[in-house]
């Protein structure tokens, strides 16, 4: 029989959220939240086994592993190389694989603890959120930058090392993970709390999020909507732009084309990425609705967390790192020269 959050836990989420809305929480509500947040751990751990979706943890790790692999390589091919990393689009696809690696490791982290009921402060688990965040909306923001990078080179090309040089490309990403970690950070610090210390048992952006003690809860299914329909405006604009500035040059007319085929991998890519977002923002929604089960959460969060947010992580050093000519070139020069050496040692 499915276990539904009890109606006392319900009203105490509508109290708290509501007077989270009014003003800052009281040491009472600060309680009451604690004691909330503490029920709904409990039964989210209860619908896990119920529905056996600890084993999603399977097919985390091995697509986490299987990233880590590939990822590290990418990058010390791209910074070992002069030539690489003095180009815009290798550092933004450097940028994107180290976004995804933070991205990786913390939610794999993550993942381990809930499934083996390790507790940890809940300042500590409100920092893991913060940085998860932020290494997620990195990735996107640095995705979103490649496309325009694209129509730059395309639409002004005498002028697009003006536009885009390394060095401006470089501070261009530190302003790109400061903007990203802005918004999550910021939320640490406004709900900064006494019980810090407290240990939790799951540890999850949903949760940490859910019960946010701010003036609006809706700010964050603004954040996210907005950054995300601000993204894919620039994206879809771009993309327009550059048919109608390359169609009449014949590089589309092949089924085939290296236009086509390009377009349909960032495409594709793209999806990936953003789609994610997507549910987590209905997730939020979710969070705080009554007539839904606390098993459909339970399943639509963790698919969400340990396979739709993997999908891009693991095809992007494929369909980005290894289909630039120069950057597979390199690597298997490196992993050549690699082989020839221990071949001479033994």
């Amino acid at each position: 029989m499915e276990r539904f959050l009890s109606s006392g836990h319900q009203e105490t989420v509508k109290a708290v959220t509501t007077n989270a809305s009014q003003h800052l929480p009281s040491p009472k509500d600060k309680v009451t939240a604690l004691l909330c947040i503490s029920n709904l751990t409990e039964d989210w751990m209860d619908s896990l086994q119920r529905l056996d979706l600890e084993f999603f943890i399977i097919p985390t790790t091995v697509i986490t592993l299987g990233t880590l692999l590939a990822n590290p390589l990418l990058l010390l091919c791209i910074f070992l190389t002069r030539a690489l990393r003095r180009e815009t689009r290798y550092l933004l696809v450097a940028n994107t694989l180290a976004a995804d690696i933070l991205f990786l490791v913390l939610n794999l982290a993550t993942i381990i603890c809930n499934t083996v009921r390790v507790q940890i402060p809940r300042l500590v688990c409100e920092l893991i959120t913060a940085a998860t965040v932020t290494a997620y909306c990195c990735a996107v923001l640095t995705v979103t930058l490649m496309v325009v990078d694209t129509y730059v080179a395309v639409r002004w090309p005498l002028r697009y090392h003006v536009f885009l040089s390394p060095a401006r490309t470089r501070r261009v990403l530190v302003g790109l993970w400061a903007l990203a970690a802005a918004y999550p950070f910021a939320l640490v610090i406004m709900t900064e709390r006494a019980d810090s210390r407290e240990k939790v048992a799951v540890c999850l952006v949903l949760i940490s999020f859910g019960f946010m003690q701010l003036q609006q809860m809706f700010d964050i299914h603004v954040y996210f909507l907005v950054a995300a329909i601000i993204c894919a405006v620039l994206i879809f604009y771009c993309y327009v732009r550059l048919y109608m500035v390359t169609r009449t040059r014949g590089i589309w007319q092949s089924r085939f084309s290296r236009a086509r085929v390009t377009l349909l991998t960032h495409g594709l890519l793209l999806l990936l990425y953003f789609a994610p977002g997507f549910v987590f923002t209905l997730e939020l929604v979710m969070f705080h609705r009554k007539d839904i089960s606390q098993d459909l959460r339970v399943w639509v969060s963790t698919v969400n967390m340990c396979v739709f947010m993997l999908l891009p992580r693991a095809f992007a050093p494929y369909l980005y790192g290894l289909r630039y000519r120069e950057i597979s070139d390199r690597l298997m020069q490196m992993l050549f020269q690699q082989r020839l050496t221990l071949s001479t040692f033994s």
